[in-house]
């Protein structure tokens, strides 16, 4: 395959240059005592750098927010000088490889509600229901709503100042900003209510005050979806004229580029299209956009048998997924599973070696 695989050409985003087009997604562990990432987190993940990964996205961090732990000990923390002293070595192991790597910022929200030893006194979302419809609470108020945008703005300023290459903000899947852009739980009649527009104010109020908490050339991703984690049917829009309007506000509130969360990256996302949801994106932001679903497992559904009882999928060829970036549908592709299996899959992709890892499901080979 070599260099001159689309996979394989650098890619310049605002601040940073990637030296290929190969991320590795963010996949909860639950490997960080108390919140804190030792160095076994940090050898994890420069493993994967040395491995040939363009960009290392973290698995979910929660944010200094009193509401957004989901009771998971080992989840990491992005605040507390401990946590904080742990991501500074994460960093720094993964630039020591060679490897560029930001922090997916995260706020469960009313998916905290699925952890029943919880105060549920303690839990907000936009207006007190749950991905499932279930009511749990009030409607946050508007003082709740500038705490968590300043949470955000905290995690991100120490971010820049530990040295990472940017921020991730985890707008999709069914957590708390992404309970906002959702009918199914925003039923709000004020300024953060409303159509699939207005139900963008509080992502764009997050990202601005990102962007004034850290710097304009500091680069920050969004990741979207369409799907929940409650609902794999869920649409935020349902074309190519509503996916537009919705995206105006977090372009114009300075997103970088949106990483497209899908469960199968070949699929079509609007009929009459084989664009898939990164491509819409880019065609209609001109913004870079990532694609994820799948990427080299030829069989097994996301979810669905991640935990089931079986040997592992194979290896599925990459020949579509190149095909896509050369047409400029789309320009990262984010891989996740088959890099748990193999620390070394961009290098052995690049160099066409016969000698890949299967992904297997066994909750001992997520450590790796």
């Amino acid at each position: 395959m070599g260099s001159s695989s689309p996979l394989f050409r650098p890619l310049e985003l605002p601040g940073l240059t990637l030296p290929n087009r190969i991320v590795m997604a963010p996949m909860t562990r639950e490997a960080s005592p108390g919140g804190v990432p030792g160095p076994d987190v940090a050898d994890y993940y420069a493993r994967r750098a040395a491995g040939g990964v363009g960009l290392i996205i973290t698995e979910a961090t929660d944010i200094d927010h009193p509401a957004s732990w989901g009771g998971r000990p080992g989840v990491p923390r992005f605040y507390g000088d401990d946590a904080l002293a742990g991501w500074a070595h994460v960093v720094d192991a993964v630039h020591g490889a060679g490897g560029r790597i930001v922090p997916q910022l995260w706020h469960i929200g009313a998916e905290r509600a699925v952890a029943g030893d919880l105060d549920p006194g303690t839990l907000i979302s936009p207006s007190g229901l749950a991905t499932t419809g279930e009511r749990i609470g009030e409607p946050m108020t508007e003082a709740q709503i500038a705490d968590v945008v300043a949470s955000f703005a905290r995690a991100a300023a120490d971010a820049r100042r530990l040295g990472f290459d940017g921020v991730e903000i985890q707008a999709g899947h069914g957590f708390l900003i992404d309970q906002f852009f959702w009918d199914g739980t925003n039923k709000r009649d004020d300024g953060y209510g409303g159509d699939f527009v207005q139900r963008t104010r509080f992502a764009t109020e997050v990202v601005a005050a990102v962007r004034a908490a850290t710097a304009p050339d500091f680069t920050v991703l969004m990741r979207l979806s369409q799907w929940k984690v409650a609902d794999f049917t869920a649409r935020l829009v349902t074309g190519p004229e509503e996916l537009d309007r919705f995206l105006a506000p977090l372009v114009t509130a300075g997103v970088d580029v949106f990483h497209c969360s899908t469960r199968r990256y070949w699929q079509p996302e609007f009929e009459g299209s084989e664009l898939n949801l990164a491509g819409w994106i880019k065609k209609l932001t001109g913004k870079p956009t990532m694609t994820v679903g799948n990427i080299g497992l030829a069989d097994g559904d996301f979810m669905t048998t991640f935990y089931a009882e079986r040997k592992g999928s194979l290896n599925a060829p990459v020949e579509p997924l190149e095909e896509m970036l050369e047409r400029g549908e789309a320009d990262l592709a984010v891989v996740g599973r088959v890099l748990l299996a193999d620390s070394q899959w961009p290098e052995k992709i690049r160099t066409g070696s016969a000698d890949l890892v299967p992904f297997r499901v066994e909750m001992a080979e997520l450590l790796n």
